[in-house]
């Protein structure tokens, strides 16, 4: 294995510069999932995908049609069953590049300055479903892979992939596998590797109020009638105390406490109070007392209002009682916390506390589950050692305060959980104009997963 490794590594450095002419060329197909003036470009960086696991000798590579945009999978299990099989997870599609008039060179046309690949989906994902091949391809140069390896990539995870859960659950023995590597992430910054162990699961809703059946004059009626604008706001107020906590009844009924090991690894994360203030404009920072910030934001749920909508917004004035108000509630939630428990909860706040003088209604948008890794398996300890041996120091762990659905997909459907292991950078412009990927960070990535696939092989 040893030997292999090195190998596998001084294949990689010998290749880079077709590595990324290769990664040039698959951002060049504008793979945009949402418009459907794209539909050739989704089925034309399909095949390019496929054509890929063919390249690296993969079998049963298919670009399976969805009820949208096509699946790409193939499969290497030449390895026998005393090694892991690993599923490994991207997606082709990127977000659309507007406005076009910031970008610095076409969103099309990659363009490397300095140290960067400017490009849309340079890092959100083809760089990062790029390395992961590439390792593959580093690896596998001597003719055969040490552990079994599937891939999946999607087409749609831009749209919020409607398609990907019906697909993976007819497709489960296809997808078996002990655990999935997830490299839709990314890394603190170049020097400071990293493991995202955790991702906030999510509820959305939609809160209505109304009150009297049409809109009325301020003057004639204020006084006598609830305003709904300000039930509404006296109703958000009240989901909070003091101490920051939210106040559903039983919304921390089943939030995982943090030990003091864990907040002692969270501790390490080379970002403070002072970075979030720099990167936010806030005056201040606010959240749940007894925490600090990078805790509040991971491993603590959150409700937070994410927009407002009632009565009269434009120039000037108009002296109207609005008729109705609106309210987009997100909540952010943690392991074991149930998305549908928690539309339980707000329901019965809204109970208790919306007033006889207006109606209401409670819609639910959207939930899904929070995830966690066990930072002790035997996937996660092979990840952090690869990282070591590129970096030369201990990575950190962090939980993200957002949701990556597939996680959860996988752990439900399939029962296994992900190593979320990428390499963008906080700065490169993710969904943004002028996205980009840091290529020595790229490069170490892609060392990092060959020293990985060997460290499964070995283990």
């Amino acid at each position: 294995m040893t030997n292999l490794r090195q190998q596998a590594i001084q294949y990689a450095h010998a290749n880079r510069g077709r590595f990324l002419d290769e990664l040039k060329e698959y951002l060049k197909i504008p793979s945009i999932s949402t418009d459907p003036a794209h539909q050739m470009d989704m089925q034309r960086a399909a095949e390019w995908t496929a054509n890929q696991l063919e390249s690296l000798g993969f079998q049963q590579v298919r670009v399976y049609p969805t009820g949208g945009h096509p699946v790409v999978y193939g499969e290497w299990l030449q390895s026998g069953a005393q090694v892991p099989t690993m599923l490994v997870y991207g997606h082709y599609d990127v977000q659309p590049p507007d406005p076009l008039e910031l970008w610095e060179s076409g969103p099309f046309e990659p363009s490397v300055r300095g140290e960067n690949l400017f490009a849309r989906g340079a890092t959100d994902m083809k760089g990062q479903v790029m390395a992961a091949l590439k390792a593959l391809e580093a690896v596998k140069q001597g003719g055969a892979l040490p552990l079994n390896v599937k891939v999946l990539v999607e087409g749609e995870e831009e749209i919020g992939s409607p398609n990907l859960a019906e697909f993976i659950n007819s497709h489960r023995q296809m997808l078996n596998c002990d655990f999935a590597l997830n490299p839709d992430s990314g890394i603190l910054a170049p020097d400071v590797p990293t493991i995202t162990y955790a991702l906030r699961g999510l509820a959305y809703f939609e809160l209505r109020l109304t009150g009297p059946d049409h809109d009325l004059h301020s003057g004639m009626f204020g006084g006598a009638v609830h305003n709904p604008a300000q039930a509404l706001c006296e109703i958000i107020a009240g989901m909070h105390d003091e101490q920051g906590r939210v106040t559903l009844p039983g919304f921390y009924d089943r939030v995982r406490p943090l030990d003091e090991e864990e907040r002692a690894e969270l501790s390490r994360l080379p970002v403070g109070d002072e970075f979030y203030l720099k990167e936010t404009g806030a005056p201040a920072l606010w959240g749940e007392a007894g925490y600090t910030t990078i805790e509040r934001l991971g491993a603590r749920p959150t409700l937070e209002v994410c927009g407002l909508l009632s009565g009269y917004t434009g120039e000037g004035s108009k002296t109207v009682l609005p008729s109705k108000a609106m309210a987009k509630i997100s909540c952010r939630l943690v392991p074991d916390q149930d998305p549908d428990e928690v539309h339980s909860q707000l329901l019965e706040y809204l109970r208790q506390r919306v007033p006889p003088t207006v109606r209401w209604e409670l819609i639910k948008m959207a939930g899904a589950p929070a995830a966690i890794s066990d930072r002790s398996s035997p996937w996660v300890k092979a990840i952090s050692k690869a990282l070591e041996t590129v970096w030369g120091k201990r990575p950190v762990f962090r939980r993200e305060g957002g949701s990556v659905p597939v996680v959860t997909l996988f752990k439900e459907l399939l029962g296994v959980e992900s190593v979320n292991v990428g390499f963008s950078l906080p700065g490169d412009n993710l969904h943004s104009p002028n996205e980009k990927i840091h290529l020595p960070t790229w490069y170490n990535g892609i060392d990092a997963l060959v020293h990985f696939y060997c460290n499964l092989g070995e283990g």
